[in-house]
């Protein structure tokens, strides 16, 4: 952290000369905890402004005291850029600043402040019969902020790209308190440098979004969603291959769930009823999104159809109601919340070249059973190339047992990521967890130019110490 300084009793007096007192939160637990647990803060002041004038006032005072600045959205990051663990910083929550300022039909653009839930946003797009497309299991508490400065992705990437391709502008306050006034609404904006695409995955080292001009999208007017078996992950690749080349555009996500993963929904009891009488080792869940014209159960019956008599699927449900779609993303959606209670050894969320997934995941597994008889859920996106690979323990042993191991099983599988010209980060970011990676991994001149960037606009390292770049 070098010569930072943590939030002290005087400092919080400067602070209260110059904010209302709404500001000011209590620390409670849930600023100092992230999902997995492996980071907790040790004290701080929380600071929640509803102005992005606030939080420049916020800004400027700590950029005069070398005080560190952690922002806080919703709290559901997975590799610990909201926690400090090694100092008392300024947690600067956006959860006041929540307004969907303006919405733009005939433009597909709505406006909304950094601290909106993102199933809020969803809501507004839809009042006015549209679809905002990014969608997370953490949907209901993430806030727009985060899953911007994340680039978070999520399940419609195959169409929609990721949250930093749904974003035209940003609002966005500077690590010296200068706020960048950049809410367009433009597509096109050719005048230099851009800092939206800047700041949307820099995970607040280089300054808070405070708010976004994002994108819309017309309502499919028909949608459909199919669960069906595979032979394994090149048959999967081989069905998704048939299906854009008949239904092109009209994929929505396109999921790729390991038979251990449904193992895993029985176990504690999550996901709901599962459709098939003996658990498949391979299933793959799609999604349409089609026009008027289109009737999505039958594209998928007649692509089930085609698959079966090539031999890539031999069995499936499609679902006939609104209800039936929601119980099988149901089945996705408890994944994470399964695996959570099972208990991994390690998590990873990688990407990789499409034609080399099936490859990875043989050589994965074969070379974690060389160290130990592991347990193995990899499930994700894969029609854009995102897996979570996660390894747990054989039945009936504890991570604790194997703890020692877990450094093994990140370089196993990162190593052999890195051989598949592959990314160690898809979606999640890099965060507290993952900066020694990114220096192993990472291009060197890619990292010079980040430092540089870095070091230009945070000359005092104030703006989330330790994320992405380590804090040694």
């Amino acid at each position: 952290m070098g010569d930072l300084e943590p939030v002290d009793g005087a400092f919080e007096t400067r602070l209260r000369a110059v904010l209302p007192d709404p500001v000011f939160r209590p620390l409670t637990p849930a600023y100092q905890e992230e999902p997995r647990g492996l980071f907790h803060g040790t004290g701080g002041l929380v600071l929640a402004p509803s102005s992005v004038d606030e939080v420049a006032t916020i800004i400027r005072e700590c950029a005069a005291a070398r005080v560190p600045v952690v922002p806080f959205g919703g709290g559901t990051g997975l590799v610990g850029g909201q926690v400090m663990p090694d100092a008392a910083p300024v947690i600067l929550s956006l959860e006041r600043m929540t307004k969907i300022r303006a919405i733009h039909p005939s433009e597909n653009v709505l406006i909304a402040e950094a601290g909106a839930v993102l199933a809020d946003i969803q809501a507004a797009a839809d009042e006015v019969d549209r679809l905002f497309p990014l969608s997370l299991a953490s949907e209901g508490s993430c806030r727009i902020g985060g899953c911007l400065s994340t680039n978070a992705g999520g399940v419609n990437v195959l169409r929609y790209g990721s949250a930093r391709d749904l974003c035209l502008g940003v609002e966005a306050v500077l690590p010296d308190g200068s706020i960048h006034h950049g809410l367009k609404r433009l597509r096109k904006d050719n005048t230099g440098f851009d800092i939206r695409a800047l700041l949307c995955g820099a995970e607040g080292t280089l300054g808070v979004i405070t708010a976004a001009s994002l994108r819309l999208f017309p309502q499919p007017a028909r949608q459909g969603t199919a669960l069906l078996t595979v032979r394994d992950p090149s048959a999967a690749l081989d069905m998704l291959a048939m299906a854009q080349a008949r239904l092109g555009q009209g994929i929505s996500a396109f999921e790729l769930i390991k038979g251990t993963g449904l193992d895993f929904l029985r176990i504690a009891g999550l996901g709901g009823a599962q459709p098939f009488a003996t658990r498949p080792d391979w299933s793959v869940l799609i999604d349409l999104g089609l026009g008027a014209g289109q009737d999505p159960e039958a594209e998928l019956a007649t692509l089930f159809a085609d698959a079966e008599r090539v031999g890539l699927t031999d069995d499936g449900v499609i679902a006939q109601s609104a209800d039936q779609r929601a119980a099988l993303w149901k089945l996705r959606e408890d994944i994470p919340l399964a695996n959570r209670a099972i208990g991994a050894i390690s998590s990873h969320d990688i990407s990789l070249p499409l034609s080399v997934i099936a490859d990875f995941l043989h050589e994965a597994d074969a070379a974690l059973a060389q160290l130990a008889p592991f347990r193995v859920n990899a499930f994700g996106h894969l029609g854009d190339g995102n897996l979570h690979y996660n390894v747990f323990p054989p039945e009936g042993q504890t991570v604790v047992a194997y703890a020692d191991k877990r450094q093994q099983v990140r370089s196993i599988v990162y190593d052999l990521v890195q051989s598949h010209a592959g990314s160690f980060s898809a979606e999640h970011g890099i965060g507290r967890l993952k900066p020694e990676e990114l220096t192993r991994y990472g291009d060197p001149a890619r990292l010079a130019a980040m430092r540089a960037i870095k070091d230009a606009l945070d000359p005092s390292g104030i703006m989330n110490p330790g994320v992405i770049f380590s804090s040694a």
